[in-house]
């Protein structure tokens, strides 16, 4: 079978069968391409996916970490959508040998989430509360965004993707679609239900979307916001409140998710909070909440202090 067949049903089975969003498609035929260039570059032939060894794949490895430089955690993302096509090819009989037996993840180093501390975020808070009340039209939707962030501990896509009717009657809970297209519905606590709420009353009082648009977060073209304007806006306002390090959104998913576990929440319910598949995804916390009482112990506990003082 072609190549062209090939992607092409790969790409209908991720959309009809998987139900990845447009992004993730995107990334995958962009990783499968890599791969192909490179086969027909090095054979100087057409390179033929049906064809492909273990071997080749190890070789494609090196090359994006020798002659690209890419870092690991990028090359077994690449590889990572190659194993997703192979699996598929599998599992449809159009191949009949797994390539994948000896081909292994690069390691990479283990890097803790960063967040938003405790008493940078009381700030954030704080501000975002002022400006839902005083500020202009776009100042309220940023400050509504990073409020949902934090609160409900979204990623980028999901938040983009909110409908005004994914809230509840009583906007105590928000259904939303994650990885997957999967479903779970998060809790809105009182003063974040009730900031969602009077934002979504005044933004139909003053008519700001004249068109059918249902998103909640809309451009200043009255269309629903992009991933990008989103990205922006977080990052403006995080460091407006004086927030040092990385400002993203998904720092402040970081967040949500640090902050829940250092004030006692469950792993598993964390987990189903942030939409986890699995509980490893959600484990990789349980780090920056050792990490933090090494720090209280360091600071607090009397044998620390005078392991200091015999050290000087």
């Amino acid at each position: 079978m072609e190549n062209g067949a090939i992607i092409e049903k790969f790409i209908d089975y991720l959309q009809a069968e998987r139900r990845y969003s447009p992004l993730t498609v995107r990334n995958y035929s962009r990783d499968i391409a890599d791969f192909i260039a490179w086969g027909s570059a090095a054979s100087e032939v057409e390179f033929s996916l049906e064809m492909a060894r273990g071997e080749d794949v190890r070789n494609w490895e090196l090359y994006l970490a020798d002659a690209r430089g890419l870092k690991p955690q990028t090359i077994n993302r690449m590889v990572a959508s190659l194993r997703s096509l192979y699996h598929f090819l599998l599992q449809r009989e159009i191949v009949a040998k797994n390539i994948f037996v000896k081909v292994h993840s690069m390691r990479t180093p283990q890097r803790l989430p960063k967040f938003v501390q405790q008493g940078e975020m009381i700030v954030v808070v704080d501000t975002v509360l002022e400006r839902l009340q005083q500020g202009d039209w776009r100042e309220q939707r940023d400050a509504l965004m990073v409020l949902i962030l934090y609160s409900c501990g979204l990623r980028l896509a999901e938040l983009v993707g909110i409908n005004i009717d994914d809230f509840s009657h009583d906007f105590s809970t928000l259904r939303v679609r994650g990885k997957g297209d999967k479903e779970r519905v998060v809790p809105l606590v009182g003063r974040v239900s009730r900031e969602v709420k009077s934002y979504i009353e005044k933004f139909s009082e003053q008519k700001i979307c004249i068109s059918a648009e249902k998103a909640l977060f809309l451009s200043t073209q009255q269309a629903r916001i992009s991933r990008s304007d989103v990205q922006r806006s977080v990052a403006r306002l995080l460091r407006e409140c004086g927030v040092r390090g990385k400002v993203s959104p998904h720092v402040l998913r970081h967040t949500f998710a640090t902050h829940l576990l250092n004030d006692g929440a469950d792993m598993r319910e964390i987990q189903e909070l942030m939409g986890h598949s699995s509980l490893r995804a959600t484990q990789v916390y349980a780090h920056n909440d050792i990490a933090h009482l090494m720090r209280v112990y360091a600071e607090a506990h009397p044998r620390a202090r005078q392991e200091d003082s015999d050290r000087l």
